[in-house]
């Protein structure tokens, strides 16, 4: 079997890229542990301001976005990411912990294809990143 991290084989298919941007320590750590047990490989980022950056180097399948982060606006992020000619066809899976009425209009018509309020459970959250990356 072939491993590389980043876009490489796994037994012989292409590893899906996930880029996952949570400010909450634990919350990013879960994510992560739990998409690379499921075969992705994933690239963590803690600042927001760094997200771009990383997603432009990274080149992602899929963008797991915190909607409230501490340093920067997820919605901001994303319709960065939208309007970026390299990045805008990634899908992003939003995640917030304040989900009030009318948020996950508001955060769709940003361009987010995907919408999770916190606390995430595992079952929905495996069953959205797989039909966003396709699997």
């Amino acid at each position: 079997m072939q491993v590389f991290r980043g876009g490489g084989l796994i037994g012989g298919s292409m590893t899906k890229r996930i880029l996952v941007v949570e400010d909450n320590d634990l919350n990013r750590k879960l994510f992560c542990d739990v998409l690379q047990a499921s075969g992705f490989a994933v690239e963590p980022v803690a600042n927001g301001n760094h997200a771009i950056e990383k997603a432009r180097i990274f080149n992602p399948n899929l963008v797991v976005m915190d909607i409230q982060l501490q340093d920067v606006s997820g919605l901001d992020l994303i319709a960065t990411l939208k309007n970026d000619a390299q990045l805008a066809d990634v899908p992003v899976l939003a995640v917030t912990a304040y989900a009030g009425k009318g948020d996950e209009e508001r955060i769709r018509e940003t361009g987010a294809e995907g919408y999770l309020s916190k606390p995430v459970s595992l079952g929905p959250f495996m069953a959205a990143v797989k039909g966003l990356v396709g699997q």
